[in-house]
């Protein structure tokens, strides 16, 4: 298991955000999510336990799992039920959850994920990628998965899921898969989900995933994976919407949080965009990968997104668009403010030219729309480049707007761009030449166009 030691300059960091914050975190915007919360009372309730679960950490405890779930079914429309687990090691294969359901872990509880990948069944890829996201045909399912519910809380004292994901990643590297790794967590076509006061370690692939999913509160969560680790995102949504991330320490191999919408032709057919989501109070690192990105998979587009009170550290990039001729789909509406970024190679990076495709049958002349992007209230210390920042040729991304943007820089050329135009007020170093152009409320995205009203609610 993991064990994080918080390092001096972090707690210098999270002092100064604190102190910048204090008098916004009384009146928090995206009052909204309080509403949903892990407190629903379940009237039914068993332990794991009682369906033969032994918590010795070998013994293999799935079909336990499997039966307890199986059993709670029968009380889904009688105010719902628990499941809880008891501190312990609590080795099993992927399980599946069901409606109106709370997966509640005790605060010495963990969830081992098997490192035997038959016990992680193989489904259908993803219609909005077409493949699994690694390799064509299906991939593994994830350790708790469930599909078309409503109403699943999944919380605790702070136990632990522990997904052993060194395994896949040794077979990743040694190009040795047969299907896509697994997340920890992937809930698909539900509504009113809460993942909340849990610790995730170790992922085999992208932490928590929700897809095609509505209501959604992440909250107060930990996600720790080694720096070296591929590809284990924190937080990705995708393809969903009223979707709140709040209050959460993440530390992985890639990026932070990053929102997603479908890939390349088979996102474009899909159509399901990501958009109203919320993001802030996040700290964390992403030592090759971004804190908040949202791409490179955007073909279904992704709009309407609030991220506030920000602190990054040690990470490759601090923001980041990731999109590509072939995308298509937009990324618009984004309002990114009060972010504090210390040793960062590059503070800002807006690319098109990012690559990877699903097969041979996109179209490249399906390009993406990004405009009325706002990165305001930034202040950085110890970065090498203060942004990349390059649109496509013939496909200026536009109205990419900067204010109150302070970064200590290395370099000696802090900012390269091409294909892109904005306006900016008080950044330094010295923005492009495309980007000087006087700050403009009427065109840039502001907190005030964020409207509230259209987030996520009670489910």
């Amino acid at each position: 298991m993991l064990t994080y030691v918080f390092s001096t300059q972090l707690l210098e960091i999270l002092t100064i955000l604190a102190i910048i914050g204090e008098s916004s975190w009384a009146a928090l915007p995206g009052s909204y999510c309080k509403e949903m919360g892990s407190s629903t009372y379940r009237p039914h309730s068993v332990s794991v336990t009682e369906f033969g679960a032994v918590g010795d950490g070998i013994t293999l405890n799935t079909k336990a799992f499997q039966n307890a779930i199986f059993y709670l079914h029968s009380f889904a429309d009688k105010g719902g039920a628990q499941l809880f687990v008891p501190a312990g090691k609590w080795l099993t294969g992927s399980f599946s959850l069901i409606s109106h359901l709370t997966l509640s872990l005790d605060k010495d509880a963990v969830i081992i994920g098997s490192m035997d990948s038959s016990d992680w069944p193989v489904i259908d890829p993803l219609p909005s990628y077409g493949r699994g996201r690694e390799l064509p045909g299906g991939r593994h399912q994830s350790l708790i998965h469930g599909s078309n519910l409503t109403d699943v809380i999944i919380t605790g004292g702070n136990g632990t899921v522990d997904g052993q994901g060194c395994v896949w990643w040794e077979w990743f590297n040694n190009h040795t898969l047969n299907y896509t790794r697994p997340h920890l967590i992937e809930l698909m076509y539900s509504k009113g989900v809460v993942i909340s006061n849990l610790t995730f370690i170790n992922s085999p692939f992208w932490a928590i995933h929700p897809v095609y999913c509505s209501q959604v509160l992440v909250q107060n969560v930990t996600i720790l994976a080694p720096p070296d680790s591929p590809n284990t995102d924190g937080i990705d949504p995708d393809s969903s919407d009223n979707v709140c991330i709040e209050d959460c320490y993440i530390s992985t191999g890639d990026d932070l949080i990053v929102i997603k919408s479908g890939w390349d032709e088979y996102g474009i057919s899909f159509a399901r965009p990501s958009s109203n989501i919320s993001i802030r109070h996040i700290v964390g690192e992403a030592n090759s990968g971004a804190g908040i990105a949202l791409g490179s998979e955007m073909s279904g587009g992704i709009s309407n997104v609030r991220a506030e009170d920000i602190c990054l550290f040690n990470s490759l990039y601090g923001i980041r668009i990731k999109t590509s001729p072939g995308r298509g789909g937009y990324v618009r509406h984004i309002h990114i403010s009060n972010v504090i970024m210390t040793n960062v190679k590059t503070a800002i990076g807006i690319t098109g030219r990012y690559g990877e495709h699903p097969d041979e049958n996109y179209d490249p002349n399906a390009l993406p729309v990004i405009d009325m992007i706002t990165i305001e209230d930034v202040s950085g210390t110890v970065i090498k480049h203060a942004g990349t920042l390059e649109g496509i040729k013939g496909d200026n991304f536009n109205s990419i707007c900067l204010s109150n943007v302070h970064l200590n820089v290395t370099s000696k050329h802090p900012w390269k761009c091409s294909y892109i135009e904005g306006f900016s007020n008080l950044v330094t170093p010295e923005l492009c030449e495309s980007l000087r152009n006087p700050y403009q409320s009427s065109v840039c995205y502001t907190a005030n166009h964020f409207d509230c009203c259209n987030l996520v609610q009670a489910a």
